[in-house]
């Protein structure tokens, strides 16, 4: 298992004074980040190589939300490769060793070029050493969402919203679904299935749903194909 330390900052919180669920996830996608340049398989590797990490699936469950300027670790570990996919969990931890969230999330390993599976190289099976799945309640990857969904204005992906591979950022998605919450919402599992790949000046148009315990919000082109859905099931 990969695991850095940290202390949440302000700038990471939201206006309860507590980590955001995006500053959550921000900590698991660079924790990832570490790992793999630490490995020598890191951002200027998968250049080299042509090839991208595409996240496919998350899902975040998270026990309490820790306070501006506690300290904390964080820890990833890969538990399976299936041709192109891979399957990797995340932690945090307080100080005393008590978690705080858990999560699982799979990956495709994807051609830059024609957007096509890759095989994973030797030196990556090599080199990402399997540990046992965490102990958690694995969600179904796959989000549907029942009933009919109210549509909200659209928006459109600007600069901020882009990644170093230059398409919307996994967690700019969860952001902007969660413009889409009720107010003093507080989530205790996001479910978000990435189905089709966003650009600068691509415009979204979200699909809002709401049950008693979950805001659902698909987002999606003008003609109805998702490239997002994200769930948020309420504490």
């Amino acid at each position: 298992m990969y695991q850095f330390q940290s202390r949440i900052r302000y700038s990471e919180t939201d206006s309860s004074g507590r980590l955001s669920l995006p500053g959550l996830l921000d900590y698991f996608q660079d924790c990832s980040i570490f790992h793999s340049e630490d490995l020598g398989l890191g951002v200027k590797y998968l250049k080299e190589k042509e090839l991208i990490w595409a996240l496919t699936f998350w899902q975040i469950i998270v026990k309490r939300y820790p306070d501006q300027s506690e300290h904390v670790k964080i820890g990833t570990a890969p538990y399976d490769f299936k041709g192109f996919i891979g399957y990797r969990n995340f932690w945090m931890w307080d100080e005393s060793g008590r978690e705080i969230a858990v999560a699982n999330s799979i990956w495709s390993l994807i051609h830059m070029g024609d957007g096509k599976p890759a095989k994973l190289p030797p030196e990556m099976l090599e080199k990402y050493v399997l540990s046992p799945k965490a102990e958690m309640e694995y969600a179904n990857r796959k989000i549907v969402f029942e009933g009919e969904g109210r549509p909200a204005d659209k928006m459109t992906v600007t600069a901020h919203h882009l990644d170093t591979n230059q398409h919307v950022n996994n967690g700019q998605y969860v952001r902007i679904a969660m413009d889409h919450l009720p107010e003093k919402c507080l989530i205790g599992q996001l479910r978000a299935e990435y189905k089709k790949q966003a650009v600068l000046g691509t415009e979204m148009y979200p699909v809002v749903f709401e049950t008693e315990d979950k805001t659902g919000v698909s987002l999606q082109d003008e003609a109805g194909a998702v490239y997002c859905n994200v769930e948020f099931t309420r504490m």
